[in-house]
């Protein structure tokens, strides 16, 4: 298993080492453990959480959104596949929710043609994907 000191991780996730001391005093990572020197050390898996960080941080998402994320994130067993694909589901709609928001006020502008063209081409696709969840929901995971 590689281990990073505070230094090295900072290098292979491209933040400095404060913003890694930050991330470790809010809880959205930590250390691994302590060498004989105290230093902390954090684990390969900690530099894959600094990225989906870095990822949802460029998406708009908060520090209290993320930790909450990564929390549903870390709380999933390997044999949870249907809850790990439903928190990326849940990922994914609050990021269309904010895209949504942010296209606000130029649907408010668009003329009654223009905004039944853009209903009928995306009504579809978003049953087929309520729908999926439904059944999803429903049926529970495959046997």
């Amino acid at each position: 298993m590689t281990l990073y000191r505070i230094g090295e991780l900072s290098k292979a996730a491209h933040i400095s080492e404060r913003t890694i001391d930050y991330y470790t005093k809010l809880g959205l990572i930590t250390p691994e453990l302590r060498s004989i020197k105290n230093y902390r050390l954090y684990s390969h898996e900690t530099l894959a959480a600094l990225e989906r960080i870095n990822q949802l941080k460029q998406e708009k998402y908060t520090l209290e959104e993320i930790k909450s994320l990564m929390s549903k994130w870390n709380s999933a067993t390997p044999e949870a596949d249907v809850s790990d694909r439903l928190v990326e589901l849940e990922v994914h709609m609050q990021q269309l929710e904010r895209e949504v928001k942010a296209l606000e006020p130029i649907i408010s502008q668009l003329k009654p043609g223009q905004a039944h063209t853009a209903l009928t081409n995306l009504l579809p696709q978003g049953l087929a994907c309520m729908e999926a969840i439904r059944l999803l929901l429903t049926q529970g995971p495959p046997m």
